[in-house]
């Protein structure tokens, strides 16, 4: 097991980090940004360093920087987190070359996952479902695109093959507008992918957002961790996340969770990742692939009891799994709420002092967030600052854990999202359960602030 790990992140995922590396006694070098100085991981941290300025580029996007904080520090592995550098496979690429171990999946895999032409032509050999569409690359001649575009069928969606995040996508309805959205996110790809390739895809009308996750070894084994449901979003950014999917068969979910399994010793995965799926008409279609962990991680962790950062680093540290697909049991049900600094209906950030800082408490409830009162939230980064975490029982027990969770909830001084996760709580087609990836900005259409 290493002695100490450089964790490359910032916000709630650095703490998160950390916690893990103290339950397994192992010293965590925390980096930061001038920004980030105040932060609770640093003020708790044994050994911290400063990155650089606040813009990203300059600190937490900083390769040399961030390998420069690990050799004076003596870290012998590099956590990435997510976001930030956690895919980039040049930096995972840098870090090995550097002697240092990197806490995910092999840059070759990162690549090709990344690439998500090159990772959609691998789950069809691995046998994944995926949705109707070209084979790799659009070609440049207009001619046979409008071809490939008839035989999946309108509406279609163009997508940047290095894209993600929701951006690099453009949704056609009809073959006069193809040529021309084609070249435009072309356009669009190379200039923020450096990557113009883009493919076709059936663009399906109402899906829900539903992803497996899975632990990999260097040995070739792998387990799935059963499924997520992620369907409440907004522009393509996840709110609500929930564990497991109210309303599909297990069968359903098991078959699935087998072929992602299968996929992993294919194509010799290591690490956490999550494999992303729409699910439309009671089928599921292949997206892309994260190669890191998620956000939503601790609902997962919720229903199986199993620590999804602390196995990241014992598989990096060349240790078997340690448990079986049959020793994975799936318990209850965990819905997790995405905390965010910014008005809750309009998205607008809202950076600055929080005056205030309560957490909810109680049975069944999970805080995971660096914020707490008097900590200025800084205006260079994402907006979230936290995620509220339930277990229950069963789903009505975890809703009805969250909203008392909501409610106890106090932030002052920022606008903070929570009024909307507390209307969502109680609004009857949630409740209900198996919402689609709409839904959500339909209801704040019908909602007007």
């Amino acid at each position: 097991m290493f002695k100490k790990i450089l964790v490359a992140n910032r916000g709630e995922i650095a703490l998160r980090i950390q916690r893990a590396c103290r339950e397994l006694g192992i010293k965590a070098v925390m980096v930061y940004s001038e920004a980030d100085r105040d932060a609770k991981y640093i003020k708790l941290a044994e050994e911290a360093v400063c990155i650089g300025p606040p813009p990203s580029a300059q600190s937490y996007l900083n390769m040399p920087a961030i390998i420069s904080a690990a050799e004076v520090t003596d870290a012998e592995a590099i956590h990435p987190g997510y976001g930030f550098l956690s895919e980039n496979a040049d930096f995972a690429e840098r870090v090995e070359k550097s002697g240092f171990q990197f806490i995910g999946p092999t840059p070759e895999s990162i690549r090709m996952m990344g690439d998500k032409v090159a990772a959609k032509q691998a789950m069809i050999k691995a046998g994944v479902p995926c949705v109707p569409g070209s084979e790799g690359e659009l070609p440049d001649d207009p001619v046979q695109v409008r071809r490939i575009a008839r035989t999946v069928g309108y509406p279609v969606i163009i997508k940047a093959a290095g894209g993600g995040g929701g951006r690099g996508m453009r949704v056609v309805h009809t073959e006069a507008a193809l040529v021309n959205a084609v070249a435009m996110t072309r356009a669009e790809a190379g200039a923020a992918f450096g990557n113009p390739a883009v493919y076709l895809e059936k663009f399906l009308q109402n899906p829900r957002h539903i992803e497996i996750q899975v632990l990999a070894d260097k040995f070739k084994n792998a387990v799935y961790l059963g499924e997520r449901d992620c369907s409440m979003q907004r522009r393509h950014q996840k709110i609500i996340e929930e564990a497991p999917a109210p309303g599909i068969a297990r069968k359903l979910i098991e078959r699935l969770g087998e072929r992602c399994a299968t996929a992993c010793k294919k194509i010799g995965y290591r690490g956490a990742g999550t494999f992303e799926f729409l699910y439309e008409d009671g089928e599921f279609y292949f997206i892309e692939m994260n190669t890191r962990v998620q956000v939503e991680h601790p609902v997962t962790e919720m229903i199986t009891g199993i620590d999804i950062v602390k196995t990241q680093i014992m598989v990096a540290a060349g240790e078997k799994l340690p448990f079986t697909q049959r020793q994975v049991q799936i318990h209850g049900c965990a819905i997790e709420c995405r905390l965010n600094a910014e008005d809750p209906y309009r998205f607008v950030p809202s950076p600055g002092r929080v005056s205030m800082w309560h957490a909810p408490g109680g049975p069944g409830v999970r805080v995971d967030s660096h914020v707490y009162t008097n900590y200025t939230v800084p205006s260079n980064y994402d907006s979230m600052i936290g995620k509220i975490v339930v277990y229950g029982d069963n789903r009505e027990q975890a809703l009805a854990r969250m909203t008392t969770a909501l409610g106890e909830t106090v932030v002052e001084g920022i606008k903070t999202n929570i009024a909307l996760h507390r209307e969502l709580m109680v609004d009857a087609k949630f409740m209900a359960g198996g919402t689609n990836i709409h839904y959500l900005e339909e209801w704040l259409s019908n909602h007007p602030r």
